[in-house]
């Protein structure tokens, strides 16, 4: 039992190999285009709705409400329909942190006195034990840490994604997942969440801050990819290591 969990990591980091063994020379295969529902992990999103109301009574009148154009609305409103998402991330953080803890301590117990039984004690003792001294400890402890942290991230980009669900206050789900392939370095981009109508512009475009429940991934995958990342037993000694 104990053999068969250490040759678990060992398993789980030839499968990792295997796979990358089998593109070995060749650049990293992209997806197929496909409907992002049949995804065997997507699942509908359930939003807090508001309660139905009655729509307007708008007898007699050409303007439909939410129309940016008299005559037709170009916005994305119904599954299926494209909307193109705005990625312009610009992001900067610095932390800094110290903490400094000093601690001593000193104890000393003993029994000089005690209903004339502290004469007694010599016998229960070691040789030139002194009951008025018994126990004496001290202690001493310092702690000095220091951290900080720099973070800077820039990232603009534009994809198209598909509006997978319509919920029923009118908000939709949108989805949408981009690819490039330059050389033998794959280049992946995941965007979704939930936006509203009015969010949209008259040219089809919604920042990615409008986005309620925003999911943004950007990776990669490639032989540039593998060389920035530790190895797998690397990894594994950092995960299991309690030092």
């Amino acid at each position: 039992m104990r053999l068969a969990i250490l040759l678990l990591p060992l398993a789980l980091v030839a499968c990792g190999q295997a796979e990358r063994l089998s593109r070995l020379g060749r650049a990293p295969e992209m997806s197929p285009v496909a409907d992002p529902t049949r995804d065997p992990s997507w699942r509908p999103v359930s939003m807090p709705m508001p309660a139905p109301q009655e729509p307007p009574l708008l007898d007699n009148s050409l303007w439909r409400p939410g129309s940016r154009t008299f005559l037709r609305d170009q916005r994305a409103a119904q599954v299926g329909d494209l909307i193109t998402i705005l990625v312009g991330i610009s992001d900067d953080a610095q932390l800094q942190n110290r903490t400094q803890r000093s601690r001593n301590g000193a104890d000393t117990v003993g029994v000089p006195n005690l209903l004339g039984l502290e004469t007694q004690a010599n016998r229960l003792l070691p040789r030139g034990a002194n009951p008025s001294s018994l126990v004496s400890t001290s202690g001493t402890g310092t702690s000095d840490g220091n951290g900080q942290v720099r973070r800077t991230e820039t990232v603009n980009l534009r994809l198209a994604a598909t509006i997978t669900q319509v919920l029923p206050n009118g908000n939709m789900v949108v989805q949408g997942r981009q690819e490039v392939r330059v050389n033998a370095e794959l280049r992946e981009l995941d965007v979704r969440g939930v936006v509203r109508p009015q969010d949209i512009g008259s040219d089809n475009t919604v920042r990615h801050d409008r986005l309620a429940e925003a999911r943004i991934s950007y990776g990669g995958r490639g032989a540039l990819s593998d060389i920035q990342q530790p190895r797998l037993g690397q990894q594994l000694i950092d995960i299991l290591s309690p030092f």
